[in-house]
């Protein structure tokens, strides 16, 4: 296995890793029920699954 010539200091480590954070996730608003939800990924409101707009999955209502 290769090893480093010399070791390297724990700042000169924590400065390299300074630039990798996590962003926050980008938040589209439904323009069909007012949700706010994740980009490309299929939503529930009331039940119904709806994605871009469309209702995908709509829940029956039983009636008894």
């Amino acid at each position: 296995m290769a090893h480093p010539k010399s070791r390297i200091s724990k700042m000169r480590k924590r400065k390299r890793r300074t630039h990798k954070k996590a962003t926050a996730p980008n938040v589209a608003i439904c323009k069909t029920t007012g949700e706010p939800h994740l980009y490309h990924r299929a939503y529930e409101v009331e039940g119904n699954l709806y994605y871009k707009g469309r209702v995908l999955v709509q829940v029956e209502e039983d009636e008894d």
